[in-house]
């Protein structure tokens, strides 16, 4: 692990849930979390997302915004309104659609953060690190990209 990802991450490696329809973002993300040292955990539909969060701890989870069947937002809303511990796992929206939605849009869907395809390593592991480190209180959003 980076010293500067040790630092930001609290000197530990975070796990991470990275939920994507499409198999090349999938491997492009995991291979960018593997280089900072965290561990990633695939899941390419909705409901594979949630059956993960009902049985496994993650500090924050990535989430695509456009999918078929569960919308990324559809599984915030779910995730939000269930009892268990996971629903206050941070959650930061990956989307290319970023000109439809202003910030405060996503912080009033249940999102913690955002970062937009294509995706820039930068702008994804500082969002990363402060949706772990709980520098996003109140789901308070700024760009990234």
């Amino acid at each position: 692990m980076t010293s500067a990802s040790a630092e930001c991450a609290n000197g530990r490696p975070l796990r991470v849930l990275h939920v994507d329809d499409d198999p090349m973002n999938l491997r492009v993300v995991q291979e960018i979390l593997t280089a900072f040292g965290h561990a990633g955990v695939m899941a390419c539909s909705g409901q594979e997302a949630l059956e993960h969060l009902s049985t496994e701890v993650f500090d924050v989870v990535l989430m695509d915004v456009h999918m078929p069947g569960m919308t990324g937002i559809e599984v915030v809303e779910r995730l939000r309104a269930s009892l268990g511990p996971a629903r206050n796992t941070p959650v930061i929206a990956l989307t290319a659609d970023v000109l439809s939605r202003r910030p405060q849009e996503y912080a009033a869907l249940g999102f913690d953060d955002f970062v937009s395809k294509p995706i820039l390593v930068s702008g994804l592991m500082a969002s990363i690190h402060r949706a772990a480190s709980g520098v996003t209180p109140g789901r308070r959003l700024s760009r990234v990209g």
